[in-house]
Parts: structure tokens; C-alpha cells; sequence
């Protein structure tokens, strides 16, 4: 599907340049950002022939489009309204009843005399696929927002160079090798290399998780020594390349003249709008529902057929074996499964409304309850992503308010940019009531921050007319600039010794995830007001420094505590480095055993990451296709995973995953692409989120085991009764009834209480675990019936019309089939409502473990409206008779008898297999 889209969204190329066109792979658009990165301007130039600073004219502009396509990103169609009806009611499930309604209204009604004609089944099969598919599709109905979003986000114009000239053209027009002018506040319309860059600060938090804003340059990238022995490959990603910028992250300050790369599909948001508006993976929930159906379809298809055969060859009525053959099939169907999930589903949806949830996709509930590994961005979703002043210290490490003091002048009253560090400087000076500070000092002077120099100096003058230099910035410039150092008290020269005990100190910061500022002040020989310049920056005296850092949310480590109890693994995925991630991990619970960056992932094949990922938790400096694979990786491993994230950077893996969270914070992108959002920021919701799934999947499973285990039963009866009775056990009719009764008391199963023990471990959809439960369970059932079959024909009916069946005059034989078919009516609704909470939990029902009311109230109600059936009008319509009281005696005794044996058969089923649901 997204080839077709793609086709749609590319023009097709021209021969000339066939082998540049828009099909170029991934790898070949990655490879063009690196070389972008590592040319020179000229280079670059000729690379994309550009004639230099004037950018491309007219011509060059359709041949740049030809060749490398246009900036739109790829977007998903909307599903039509036909299209949306047809997945709400296309099953497995109603498939089958759909063929069963057709071939029942050619059999009853069409092929059928005038006085016999009957639509009654057709409708009761009718009305069970309707409920079913309406309920889904109102539930389900959810259109694709997510290329919405992307073309929002981008679609906007930029200063471009044309013909030598500035003009503001739309981004979608921007084409390779154009010129672009990026000031505060733009958006980037592509992966670009900057050619010329003052004080170029651009936001990528939503990209590569970096909280804080990044320094762009223009000189051509060379990888340093260190990050060669880190890693051979570790500059193979463009991310860290510190001239690249790229489509969707915006410009803080400064300005910048930038090439562009990549456009569209080619770049970095490009490959993520692919990935996302592309078809959605099936997730556990949908291939476990989809399994299990077809055991049950093969099982089907396997007894319907001996079943018709046995009855026609017994009973020598082929019509009548059709329709009765018919009405096994739809009791072998648990043809409520679509309604009874959808029922789960919403119930679970409501529940999480009201914990400020909102449940995009109903199935992700059920995934997020059997998750057992969920993976996390780190900022915006552990951290706040605010930086904060988290010390203000001393050279010697202790804290100093001093120092504090110094920093919220120096912030205070500068007037350049004030980015995110300024801001914690001054919030927390005002958390400390330094709000005096305002009026007693005026500024008198400043010297700009810029990238070279890496720092800025304020002069300020106090109420005394005493007048200082306060100069903050990186730790390496200010021992630079500092002759001195106030040291416990005094005065001292700045000795090798003293620096490298200070380097020493700041790096056990850095070391913890923290960003260091160092503070000098000086207050002698200061030039006169106006004389002040980048030379005033020298002999100051070294006071303290302040670290920084973006703290865990609150909630975090008590939900990742909670989520291990419950059985849920957590990973950190982030685009951040390993020094602040290790730091967060420490703060949120996280024990970082081992640790892969995104430049071991990129070494390695499917083969040796899937060897890996169980055993690491913690992967840091991601690209966003990295954190996709990785999830892909764990799901390939039998995972069932979650991927809770907040940035453009996680979308791709949001939608890799069998469940994707995101916060109330996030980029509209990555909203989209959730099923879950949580509009709190309390992430302990995730505790009540997978206790909610785990209570979906409990009721869903307890209604598929019970039900087919149930029918699977009662067919080995029907096959028993087929082939030794005179006459059919129940008419096709009845066993319509029946199984509406019992599927009408199944509709409160998703309100039903699930045991403590149930939900503290992660459950997988697993088939063979249905077919175990239904061969074991279900025959134990046929025990009881043949019995039953037994005591009526040759004990009830013959006491009851004096003498055996053969015996009779065709009058009392009617009479005869009539009582059979009301007591073993009545019988099977008893055992099959007793077997609900009989087998709903482990323990002892009543006792150790008690349905809930709403249960309770259904099956009593299915049971008291199955009993006095036969006693009615209606049940005589359909061929009941009145039973006698004393066969209520026998079906009392037999009940509690079955109930015992139910009871002896779980046991050792939970036994033998570790668990019962």
C-alpha cells in the first residue's frame, strides 16, 4: 500500500537521471547527509550544482525535483465508510454465521412448503452477526490523523534563495541543493548542511530525545579522537553531525544559511511519516483472537460433517440432518465472541476515562494487560523535560547560595537569548526569595554570549555603588579566564592542581547526566562603562558553579516499581547520551546492567540484536529507526511490547509496537501514532492501564475456554444421541434457544471480577492452551448428558407415557420426543451456567472465589428463564413439554455431581499445565 502512495506523491523520473530518482534507498539518502556533513562548501556547491550563494534558478529547480523528488511526506488514505463497515463485520466468526444464515433461510424458507416455511433462525443468527458488527464498528470507527498532523506541521513557508534572490517559498517547494535562511523561530523544511551559522541554536528534543537546544556550526564535521575509540561506525549517524539540521526540528536563535540534503521521503521525518502512515503490524491481541478462532473453525468442520452424516444415515431424513447439522454448527460457533470482546474492550475503555486515559484503539487494551515488556523514551516521559538548577556549589562542592546569587545576576539581566539554563537559574533564585535582588542591582553593562567563546558577562552595580563583572558559561572557559579561585574563604591563585581538582569534581557531575556552568566574578580594575569587551574577560576569580539537570517525573520510579511487580520489564530507548540516561536510570529504578548505543545497534544483523535485547535494558543515542528495530527485535522474540514516548524521534517505534503510550505533552505525531495517551502526567496510571488489560484478557479467555469447551461437549452428546437415539436430542430450533439463553447470560462476563493472582503475571494469547482446556473439559460434560440421555429414555419417558418408546402409538412417541427434548433443554442450560463459575476461576467457586453481582444476576436469570420455558406457550410452540417435578430431583443430584467432577477435572488440569485460564 505505501508503494501506492508513494507513486502517487513522486513524479516519475526522467531516464537521464533514472539512477538518482526518488526510489534511492534509505541507506543512500543517510550516506548523502554524512558526505553533506563531511564536504566543504565548495564541494557542495559543484556536488549539487549550485552557482554559489545565489542559489538554483527556474530550470534548476524542476531538474533538482525531477531527480530527487518532492518535500511532502508520504500520508495514508482515509478509510471509506464501506471499507470501515466491512472490518467491523468480516471474521472469522461471522463469517461462518453468515454462510449458516444463508444456507438456513434457503433450507427453512425457500425450499420449504408454505405451512413450514420459518425465519426464526435466520434471525436469531442475523441479529447475533448485527449487534456484533454495529457494537464493533461505533467502537472501532477512528480515522488516520497522523499525515494530518505531519503536513501541518510543515506546511508553512521559508526564506529561500532563488534566482539570486530572497523569496518566502512554501516548503513543499524546497528541492535539493536550495539556499536556505533560517532565523529564530523557524521550522526546518529538510535535512540541510549549514554554510553559515551565528549563534545557531536548534531545538531536537522531539528528534534525538536532547532536552537541551543544540549548537549548530559550519565548518565540516570531523569526528573527535574519543568518539573514533567509542565506536568505529559512531559517526555512520547523522544526528551527530554538528552541521546537519534537520525537517521538523525548529531554530531557538541565531540564523544560519543552510543547503539542503534530503527532502520528503529521504529525510529523517520523511522515513518516520512512512513508517507510521503505513499499515499497522497485527498486534498479540489480534493474532491470539484470529488463532483461536480458527481451532475452532477446524474443529467444526471436522464434526458438522460426521454429525450429518450420522443423522441422516440414522435417521433417514437428509433435510432434517441438514438443519440439525446446521444448528451444531451454530452451537459450536461461539458466535457472541466479537460482541463479548467488544463489550471487554469498552468496559475496560470506560474504566481507564476515568484514570484521565484516553483509549484511541479498543485492542490495545488487551495488549497493554499482556504486556510483559514495555519500552520508554526517557525525556518528556521519565523526565519533565524542563531543566532544572539541581546544586549551585562551590569550587570545593558544597553548596553555596552565593554562588546562586552571582548566577540570577548574571541571568537576570542579560539581555540576549535566555535559554532554558537562564530560566532554571532564575526560577529557582525566585524559589529562594532572592526577589531583592531586582531592585538593589542595575545593570551596567554586558558582553554576549557567543559559540567561540562559549560564555557572557554582565556588569552590575549595587545600591552602594559598588560595581562587579559576573561571568558564567562552559567549566574549560572559565578556567581560562580565571587567574584566581575562592577557595574555603580565601583568595588563592588558580595552581594546575586546583584546576584539575576542579575539572575532577565537575566531571563526577557530568558523569551523573548534569550540565555544568562555571560563575567567576571580578571587581577590580574594572574599565569605565562602554571600554567593556571580551579582553575585560580575564584575572577573575573562579567562585562555584552551578549543574543542571532534567529531573525524573515524579511518578516514575513508583511505576516502574509497580510495573516489575506485576511482571512487566521496562527498557529505556532514548536518542540522549549514556552519561544522562545512566543518571535517570539510577533516579527511576532502572539498574543499567548492560548498555548499547545506537552505534552497536547499527553493527549489528537481526540475528545478533535479537541475541542481545533481552539481556540489555538500556539503549541510548538512538536514531529513530534504531528504537523501531529494537522493538521489532523484542516482538521477534516472543515479546509482547509496549513503547511509551512523547517525540516525533518515537513514532516509528510507537507503531512497531503491540501497544504505543504517549503523555498529554507529546508532538502531535506521536499522539497519533499512540493507541493509548495519557492526559496525566502521574505515569502510576500504567499500573492501573495494564491491571485493566489483564482484567479484559481474564473475562475474554474465561468466556472462550468456557464456551467452547461448553459446546465442544455438547456435540460429543449430539454425535452419541445422533447415532443410538430413535430421534433427534434437540431440533434445530431448540438448540438456536439454547444458545441464545446461555450467549444472552455471557454478556455480563466482562463485568466479572478476575482473581489477585490472575492479574499479577503477563498472559499471551496461546491457541493450544484453548484446545487443551476444550479436549479436557469438554467431554467431562458428555458424561453427565449420556447419562442424562439414559435416565429419559429408558427411566422418565417410559414412566411418564407407560411403556418404552418403540412401544408407544405415534402420539405419546411425539409426547416422548417432546419431554426428551425440554429435559435435556433444561439440563444442558443448568450445567452449562453452572460451568461458568465452575471453571471462571482456579480456586473453589462460592467460596474461595465469587462471581460478580452482574454475573450472578445473568446466569440466574439465563437459568430460571430456561426452566420455566418448557412450561409456556412458546416453549410448546417450538416442541417442549411440561416436566415432571420429580425429574427437577434427578437434575439437582446431577448438577452438583457434574459440578465435583468439573471441579476434580480443573485441578488436575491446572496441574498438568501451570495454569487453568
Amino acid at each position: 500500500m505505501l508503494d501506492k502512495i508513494k507513486s502517487l506523491l513522486w513524479r516519475k523520473p526522467s531516464s537521464e537521471y533514472a539512477r538518482d530518482t526518488a526510489n534511492a534507498s534509505n541507506s543512500e539518502a543517510k550516506k548523502r547527509l554524512i558526505d553533506g556533513a563531511r564536504s566543504s562548501h565548495s564541494d557542495l556547491f559543484i556536488r549539487y550544482n549550485v552557482a554559489a550563494y545565489d542559489g538554483h534558478d527556474d530550470e534548476a529547480v524542476a531538474i533538482m525535483r525531477e531527480r530527487y523528488g518532492e518535500n511532502t511526506v508520504a500520508s495514508s488514505k482515509k478509510l471509506s465508510l464501506a471499507r470501515q463497515l466491512a472490518q467491523a463485520f468480516i471474521n472469522p466468526f461471522t463469517i461462518v454465521l453468515f454462510v449458516l444464515a444463508v444456507i438456513s433461510f434457503f433450507t427453512d424458507y425457500l425450499l420449504a412448503t408454505a405451512s413450514d416455511r420459518d425465519l426464526t433462525a435466520v434471525i436469531i443468527i442475523a441479529t447475533m452477526v448485527t449487534i456484533s458488527g454495529v457494537l464493533r464498528f461505533v467502537q472501532e470507527a477512528r480515522s488516520n490523523k497522523a499525515a494530518e498532523a505531519l503536513a501541518q506541521m510543515v506546511e508553512t513557508t521559508i526564506d529561500c534563495v532563488r534566482n539570486s534572490q530572497d523569496s518566502e517559498v512554501p516548503t513543499g517547494e524546497i528541492v535539493v541543493g536550495d539556499i536556505v535562511k533560517l532565523a529564530a523561530g523557524d521550522i526546518v523544511p529538510g535535512d540541510m548542511r549549514v554554510l553559515q551559522a551565528k549563534d545557531l541554536f536548534i531545538s531536537e528534543s522531539s528528534l534525538t530525545g536532547e532536552s537541551e537546544p543544540v549548537e549548530k556550526f559550519s565548518e565540516p564535521y570531523q569526528e573527535d579522537h574519543q568518539n573514533q575509540q567509542d565506536s568505529q561506525n559512531s559517526s555512520n549517524n547523522p544526528l551527530d553531525s554538528n552541521n546537519l539540521v534537520f525537517m521538523g526540528s525548529n531554530v531557538v536563535s541565531g540564523s544560519a544559511t543552510a543547503l539542503v540534503l534530503t527532502v520528503g521521503k529521504d529525510t529523517y521525518f520523511g522515513q518516520i511519516a512512512a513508517s507510521v502512515t503505513g499499515k499497522s503490524i497485527q498486534t498479540s491481541f489480534e493474532k491470539g483472537v484470529n488463532s483461536v478462532s480458527w481451532i475452532l473453525i477446524r474443529f467444526m468442520l471436522i464434526m458438522v460433517p460426521v454429525v450429518l452424516v450420522l443423522t441422516g444415515f440414522t435417521k433417514g431424513d437428509w433435510t432434517g440432518a441438514v438443519l440439525f447439522a446446521l444448528s451444531v454448527a451454530v452451537g459450536m460457533t461461539p458466535e457472541m465472541l466479537p460482541m463479548i470482546v467488544s463489550a471487554n474492550l469498552a468496559k475496560g475503555a470506560v474504566a481507564m476515562s476515568k484514570q484521565r486515559v484516553i483509549v484511541k484503539s479498543l485492542n490495545s487494551i488487551q495488549n497493554f494487560g499482556s504486556m510483559n515488556v514495555l519500552c520508554t523514551d526517557k525525556t518528556g516521559t521519565l523526565t519533565e523535560d524542563r531543566i532544572i538548577l539541581e546544586y549551585s556549589l562551590n569550587v570545593q562542592g558544597e553548596d553555596d547560595e552565593r554562588v546562586l546569587r552571582h548566577g540570577f545576576l548574571n541571568s537576570y539581566f542579560q539581555t540576549g537569548f535566555r535559554n532554558l539554563l537562564d530560566r532554571a537559574i532564575v526560577r529557582h533564585a525566585d524559589e529562594s526569595n532572592m526577589d531583592d535582588l531586582r531592585t538593589r542591582y542595575q545593570k551596567v553593562d554586558e558582553i554576549p554570549f557567543d559559540f567561540v567563546r562559549r560564555r557572557m558577562s554582565v556588569v552590575v552595580e549595587d545600591d552602594t555603588g559598588k560595581r562587579q563583572m559576573i561571568t558564567k558559561g562552559a567549566i574549560e572557559e572559565m578556567l581560562l579566564v580565571s587567574k584566581y579561585v575562592e577557595h574555603q574563604g580565601a583568595i588563592l591563585p588558580l595552581t594546575p592542581e586546583l584546576a584539575q581538582k576542579i575539572t575532577d569534581q565537575v566531571n563526577k557531575y557530568n558523569a551523573q547526566g548534569m550540565r555544568v556552568l562555571g560563575i567567576s566574578q571580578r571587581n577590580d580594575d574594572l574599565p569605565a562603562v562602554g571600554e567593556f569587551c571580551t579582553g575585560t574577560e580575564s584575572d577573575m576569580v573562579l567562585i562555584g558553579y552551578l549543574a543542571f539537570l532534567d529531573p525524573p517525573k515524579e511518578s516514575a520510579h513508583v511505576a516502574i516499581s509497580a510495573l516489575r511487580e506485576y511482571g512487566v520489564k521496562v527498557k529505556i530507548l532514548t536518542g540522549d547520551n549514556d552519561a544522562v540516561t545512566r543518571k535517570v536510570c539510577k533516579d527511576v529504578g532502572v539498574k543499567v546492567n548492560g548498555m548499547l548505543l545506537g552505534a552497536d545497534v547499527e553493527q549489528m544483523d537481526d540475528q545478533q540484536l535479537d541475541a542481545m535485547v533481552a539481556d540489555v535494558d538500556v539503549f541510548a543515542k538512538l536514531s529513530p529507526q534504531q528504537k523501531a528495530r529494537i522493538v521489532q527485535s523484542l516482538r521477534r522474540c516472543g515479546n509482547t511490547v509496549g513503547f511509551l514516548g512523547d517525540g516525533i524521534n518515537d513514532a516509528s517505534a510507537m507503531k512497531e509496537s503491540d501497544v504505543g503510550i504517549s503523555v498529554d505533552t507529546a508532538v502531535d505525531i506521536a499522539k497519533e501514532s499512540a493507541n493509548i495517551i495519557l492526559l496525566e502526567k502521574d505515569l502510576t496510571v500504567l499500573e492501573k492501564g495494564v491491571i485493566e488489560g489483564r482484567k479484559v484478557y481474564g473475562n475474554t479467555i474465561k468466556y472462550i475456554k468456557i464456551t467452547v469447551s461448553s459446546n465442544f461437549g455438547n456435540m460429543f452428546s449430539v454425535m452419541a444421541a445422533a447415532a443410538f437415539l430413535p430421534f433427534l436430542p434437540m431440533l434445530p430450533l431448540q438448540l438456536l434457544v439454547l444458545n441464545l439463553i446461555y450467549d444472552i447470560s455471557c454478556t455480563a462476563m466482562p463485568w466479572d471480577n478476575v482473581d489477585e493472582e490472575f492479574l499479577k503475571k503477563p498472559r499471551g494469547w496461546d491457541a493450544s492452551s484453548v484446545q487443551r482446556f476444550m479436549v479436557w473439559l469438554g467431554p467431562t460434560s458428555s458424561i453427565f448428558d449420556i447419562l442424562t440421555f439414559i435416565v429419559l429414555f429408558f427411566g422418565f419417558g417410559p414412566a411418564m407415557f407407560g411403556g418404552s418408546f418403540f412401544s408407544l402409538d405415534t402420539s405419546a412417541q411425539i409426547g416422548f420426543i417432546a419431554l426428551f427434548h425440554a429435559a435435556w433443554f433444561v439440563s444442558s442450560l443448568w450445567t452449562q451456567t453452572l460451568v461458568i463459575h465452575a471453571l471462571r476461576t482456579p480456586k473453589i467457586p462460592f467460596i474461595q472465589s465469587r462471581a460478580s453481582r452482574p454475573v450472578i444476576v445473568m446466569t440466574a436469570l439465563g437459568v430460571i428463564a430456561g426452566t420455566v420455558l418448557p412450561f409456556t406457550s412458546l416453549g410448546q410452540h417450538i416442541g417442549f413439554t411440561a416436566l415432571p417435578p420429580s425429574f427437577f430431583a434427578y437434575l439437582i443430584a446431577m448438577s452438583i455431581m457434574y459440578f465435583c467432577l468439573v471441579t476434580v477435572v480443573k485441578k488436575a488440569f491446572a496441574r498438568k499445565y501451570g495454569e487453568l485460564l
